[in-house]
């Protein structure tokens, strides 16, 4: 309910507001339109003509010069808490060795495992503070930290508590996912079956005994985990109120998708390989598309997700850095709405909301954030831009004037 003008703290005018209030369809814009926010809420918001009376004098007037209002931009897939580099396996990728070569031969996830093992809380604290800043520079106010570079229960709590101790000296919401189902460690190298009940039997009942989590993620592929050892991980998250999330049909069709909508999965993630099966399970169940442009890209992929069968079937989609140290070490959400539209050929439109309205929607926060509407939590960005295409057009100069969480500047 619009809250009465007596009770606004701030306006902004003069402004252009792309509310993506419409999932995608369009950006449902707003040309000279003002808002106004109390206690960091969205309380009014339409053309500028039609504001109702106020006393300026008793509130802050923000003069948007006639720029360009987004949502606060939402990154819904990360892995930015993580100790090392794997440099050298870029320079192993060039050389000829595909991303399961390197697996399989010891390298990828498990090599990161062992320096994020040994690293201090406070050295991933800090290392993932610079690229969750890179991140808030660019219009990020809400982020996905997924935990699975431990992968024994003290180190996947180590990384969810820097997850959470982002979240406290950051602006930025921090929505926590375990994913102590992304690889087997060494210690399990051949007892899969082993390390999932060492997930599903002590990890899980801990993490949410502490609360820790706000979702449950498995890597359900040929080099990650089974269609029925990704069930067990899913039935134990089901078994403790916590909501599931899928890496799936990335490098094969397990089916991780379908089964994933069966246990009313907040999203898919990758999905390049996606079966018109698993499209109508996702279009049933609600669950979002998340496609990552920056691993296509780093991998050099060539097989496209199918993203005409998602429009078709009104999947949402959101896009996402998949920021991590192996196949996506791109702390720029700018960046993938320029790789969605270049290389997954999304409109910008597509992408925009694909950041903001369902990347709001895969996290499950989409009743506070996401987009731009009475009610809404007041994160705000102000662009230096002419039409929000633009802020997909072109990359390398960063086009945010202003930036806004729960009615407060903090850029």
């Amino acid at each position: 309910m619009t809250l009465p003008s007596a009770n606004w703290q701030q306006i902004f005018v003069n402004v252009n507001i792309a509310t993506m209030t419409q999932g995608g369809t369009s950006y449902a814009a707003i040309e000279d339109g003002a808002m106004a926010v109390s206690e960091g809420k969205i309380v009014w918001l339409g053309n500028k003509e039609n504001l109702p009376e106020h006393d300026a004098s008793q509130l802050t007037i923000i003069d948007g010069q006639g720029k360009w209002l987004t949502p606060g931009l939402i990154d819904c897939h990360t892995h930015i808490v993580y100790g090392g580099h794997r440099a050298n396996e870029f320079e192993m990728r060039l050389q000829g060795a595909s991303y399961e070569d390197i697996a399989n031969n010891g390298g990828g996830i498990v090599s990161t495992v062992k320096a994020t093992r040994s690293a201090s809380e406070d050295e991933l604290y800090v290392s993932a503070y610079q690229r969750l800043s890179a991140l808030h520079n660019e219009g990020v106010t809400s982020i996905e930290i997924k935990s699975g570079y431990g992968l024994d229960l003290d180190s996947e709590i180590k990384m969810l508590k820097v997850a959470n101790r982002l979240s406290e000296n950051l602006p930025v919401t921090v929505r926590k996912t375990f994913l102590g189902a992304h690889a087997l460690p060494l210690e399990y190298k051949d007892d899969a079956e082993g390390y999932i009940q060492l997930v599903t039997e002590q990890m899980i009942p801990e993490i949410a005994r502490k609360n820790l989590a706000d979702a449950v993620d498995v890597f359900c592929e040929g080099i990650g985990f089974s269609y029925a050892q990704t069930e067990r991980v899913f039935q134990a998250a089901k078994a403790h109120n916590i909501r599931v999330k899928v890496h799936a049909e990335q490098l094969s069709d397990l089916g991780g998708t379908e089964l994933a909508a069966k246990y009313n999965a907040l999203s898919s993630d990758h999905l390049e390989f996606l079966s018109t099966a698993g499209v109508k399970a996702m279009q049933e169940s609600g669950m979002v598309a998340v496609l990552l442009p920056g691993a296509f890209y780093f991998l050099r992929e060539t097989k496209l997700p199918p993203i005409d069968l998602l429009r078709e079937n009104n999947v949402r989609i959101a896009i996402a850095s998949d920021a991590n140290p192996g196949s996506s070490p791109i702390n720029s959400i700018q960046l993938m709405l320029n790789m969605a539209c270049t290389l997954f050929r999304l409109t910008p439109t597509e992408a925009l909301a694909g950041v903001t309205c369902n990347a709001a929607r895969a996290l499950g926060i989409d009743d506070k954030v996401g987009e731009l509407n009475v009610g809404m939590d007041a994160d705000i960005a102000i662009w230096d831009i002419e039409q929000p295409a633009q802020l997909c057009y072109q990359f390398g100069v960063n086009p945010l004037l202003a930036l806004y969480k729960q009615g407060q500047k903090v850029i």
